[in-house]
Formats: C-alpha cells, sequence, structure tokens
C-alpha cells in the first residue's frame, strides 16, 4: 500500500497539457511550444532555474481555464484585443492552479499571461506589481501563434521577428524582445520547436526541476486539482467526479476494502474522467445528438486517462480502477475490450459507481432520474453482462446512504464551481 507518490511533476503535467491540445488540429502542442518558448527566453535572460522551472510548468498549463473549442481559437488571434478575449481564462487558470503549493508561483505568472506592456503601464494591475514571467509568458505564447504549422519554420523567422518587433513597447517589454531577436538568429531555437524531439527536450528539463515527492494530502491537492480541471469545463458535469469518488468511496468500503484502499478509491473517482480534457466542451454540452465523430471523441476519455496516469507508477492500482470505468464484464465495453477475469473489483466498483451518479445527474439532455428508474438501469445492465451484479447489489442494499454522501459530495464541489467562476449563489 502506498504511503507516499514519487513523481516527475513536469512529465504528468506536460502529458495533460498534451491532451488538451487535442481538442483541435490548430493548437496541438500550442501548450508545449509555448513552454519550450518560455524557457529559453528565461536561460537567455539568466533568471534563476527556479524562475526557470515555474515558466516551464506556466507554459504547460497556461490555457487550462479555456474550456471550449471557441475559445481555444480566439487565442490564435494576434492582436491588440486579444487581452480582452483571454483575461477570462487567465484568471480561472490562476485559480484553479493557485491552491496547489508546487504550482502557486506558476499560477500567478498564468494569471496575467496575457497582459499588454503599454509603454510600462503593464508593469502592475489594481497596483500590485506583475512578474516579469507574465510578460515572458506572453511573448512567448504570440511567438507561437505566428508560426505557420503548414510552412517550413525558417523561412518564416523575419516575418515573425518584424510582427513582435512592431509591438515591442505596447505590446511586449523592450528587455524581453532583445532578448527574443538574440534567440531567433539561432536556427536550433526554431527547429526544436517543429522537431519531433519537442516532447524530449521539454522532459529532461522537468525531470531535473520537477521531480517531487508527496503524502496522500498533497496528493489529494493535486487530484482535486486535476478533478476541476475536468469537471468544471461544463456545468452540466461540475460535480460529476465528486458524485462518482463518494459513491466509489463508500462502495468499496461496504464491500471491504480498507481504510487506505476506500481513500485510494476515492482518489481514482476523482481522476476517473481525466481523459476528458480532450473533449471540449460545445460537445459536453449538446443538447442534440452526437454525430459518430463526437461519440467517438467521448469513447476515447478512457483511454487519454489511462496514458496520463500511467506516467505515475506509484499510482498503477489507483490507474485501472478509475481508467477500467467503461469496461464491460462481457468484454464488450472499452478502449481495452478488457473481461471479468481481467477487471479488479476497484474497476467494476468505480464502473458501477459511474452508472449510478450519471443517472442521477441533471444533464443538457435530459433530468436526473428517480431511485426506481436509476435501480432498473443498473440491473438492466447486470443482465446485459455491463456491470458486476455483486457490486450492484450492496448499492441496492444500501442506496439511500450511498446516494446521500454522493449528493452531499457533489454540493460541495457545486459550491467550489460557483466560486470559482464567480457566479452569483443559487
Amino acid at each position: 500500500m502506498i504511503e507516499k507518490v514519487r513523481l516527475s511533476l513536469f512529465d504528468l503535467l506536460i502529458c495533460l497539457s498534451e491532451v488538451m491540445d487535442l481538442v483541435s488540429d490548430m493548437v496541438v502542442n500550442h501548450q508545449k511550444r509555448v513552454s519550450c518558448i518560455a524557457l529559453r527566453l528565461a536561460t537567455e535572460l539568466g533568471l534563476s532555474a527556479q524562475e526557470q522551472n515555474d515558466l516551464m510548468i506556466a507554459g504547460a498549463l497556461h490555457d487550462c481555464g479555456i474550456f471550449s473549442l471557441k475559445g481555444k481559437l480566439n487565442i490564435l488571434q494576434f492582436d491588440t484585443r486579444t487581452w480582452l478575449l483571454c483575461d477570462d481564462h487567465a484568471e480561472i487558470g490562476y485559480q484553479l492552479l493557485k491552491s496547489f503549493p508546487p504550482l502557486k508561483k506558476a499560477a500567478l505568472l498564468i494569471r496575467y499571461h496575457h497582459l499588454p506592456w503599454q509603454q510600462g503601464r503593464g508593469s502592475e494591475r489594481a497596483k500590485e506589481p506583475i512578474p516579469l514571467g507574465s510578460h515572458i509568458l506572453h511573448l512567448a505564447d504570440r511567438i507561437d501563434i505566428l508560426i505557420d504549422k503548414d510552412r517550413q519554420i525558417l523561412g518564416q523567422v523575419e516575418e515573425i521577428r518584424n510582427k513582435i518587433r512592431e509591438r515591442s513597447g505596447s505590446l511586449f517589454v523592450p528587455l524581453l524582445v532583445e532578448a527574443f531577436e538574440d534567440l531567433s538568429s539561432r536556427e536550433y531555437f526554431w527547429l526544436d520547436l517543429t522537431s519531433p524531439f519537442l516532447n524530449d527536450i521539454l522532459t529532461r528539463q522537468g525531470e531535473r526541476r520537477t521531480s517531487i515527492e508527496l503524502g496522500w494530502s498533497e496528493l489529494m491537492g493535486l487530484t482535486r486539482l486535476f478533478c476541476q480541471i475536468i469537471d468544471f469545463r461544463s456545468p452540466f458535469t461540475a460535480t460529476h467526479s465528486s458524485g462518482v469518488a463518494a459513491a466509489a468511496e463508500a462502495l468499496s468500503q461496504l464491500a471491504g476494502f480498507s481504510e487506505q484502499e476506500a481513500r485510494m478509491m476515492n482518489i481514482a473517482g476523482l481522476l476517473h474522467d481525466l481523459g476528458k480534457v480532450v473533449i471540449p466542451s460545445e460537445i459536453l454540452e449538446k443538447q442534440t445528438s452526437l454525430t459518430s465523430e463526437e461519440f467517438n471523441l467521448i469513447r476515447s476519455h478512457s483511454f487519454y486517462t489511462y496514458r496520463i496516469l500511467e506516467n505515475i507508477a506509484d499510482l498503477s492500482t489507483i490507474n485501472a480502477w478509475g481508467s477500467f470505468h467503461h469496461e464491460r464484464m462481457d468484454g464488450q465495453g472499452y478502449p481495452f475490450h478488457y473481461q471479468a477475469k481481467d477487471l479488479p473489483l476497484g474497476s467494476r466498483i468505480m464502473a458501477v459507481a459511474d452508472v449510478f451518479t450519471a443517472v442521477n445527474e441533471d444533464r443538457s439532455y435530459r433530468r436526473g432520474m428517480n431511485k426506481k428508474s436509476v435501480l432498473l438501469i443498473l440491473k438492466n445492465m447486470v443482465q446485459d453482462k455491463g456491470l458486476d451484479p455483486g457490486v450492484v447489489s450492496i448499492l441496492e442494499r444500501h442506496y439511500d446512504q450511498i446516494n446521500d454522501l454522493r449528493i452531499r459530495a457533489q454540493e460541495a464541489s457545486h459550491q467550489e464551481y460557483r466560486e470559482l467562476l464567480l457566479l452569483p449563489p443559487g
């Protein structure tokens, strides 16, 4: 049983970042390239190793506050209105990340990463000084936006350099533009950004600087952060993982799991839909039938959950419990088509907790169901060899107890969601 988890935080974050950017071909690897550009600028400026580390992390997650495809595409506009378009997502990103201590400094950089320099007026906001790293991140982000992915990179250098130079003092800090001009004369800087070696370049830096050890409380903090990045993408999913986690933990205790195993089940529940970062909120909130392409994208999410979490060897059990929640007892589930003999009890519990929570919730296309309807669906799935009969039997016997825990967990998560988005009470 695990007491502490050792991981390369950057390896995990870069994988999460990569999956986030899969929502559109137009932004694939955008956050990774921004991370690399920011690192190169920080090195050129002689910033400390810690400052470089914070910029790498901030670059990898700087758009985590964007939940929609439209929002992703809005940031591709290189003009002076970008700050107006992006202020909200930068603030949401900050609010999401600031509570996890290893990401607190990166969160502050993200908060102001679209603030224009405006001949020095951008050095502070509301009388608070703006970190230089925020302006580095802003410049790195805009450099990447200017790169045409359909053209050979070295043929674009002068054009990009001129556009950045023209906005020195207005959008960008002149000192940073000078550093960029020096960097831009070196071919490797550009070739790294478009090469297949970008992951290796970043992870080598991240491995040296961001390998950390997390106890249970720190691991729960990271888990809740990831849960919010997943669920807060839509009001219809804003509390889903919290409900699944509460139901799964209760079911596991009733099934004889130890206290620590039940805590692990809670973490697995919070992370089970991590792969949904690949799905834009427009699909999550769609009220009409999904197209076959959209449905297939939805079906891919548990695969991405598995691939993201396999970066942490110490979480292999939690990964299996969380990632296999769409597998079926008859082997007709997805994405691995495991059969009953391949599925640990934790995975079977998670599958039941996921269905139980989902059918109780209001969604964009229907209202939540009553107890009779929920149990009918679960029993039909048992008969169809989709769910474990023993786990469903436990749920039926303790339905009200488990449902009360689910409701309380989701109410708490709903309050966090409203506070993050600064929504009025209700």
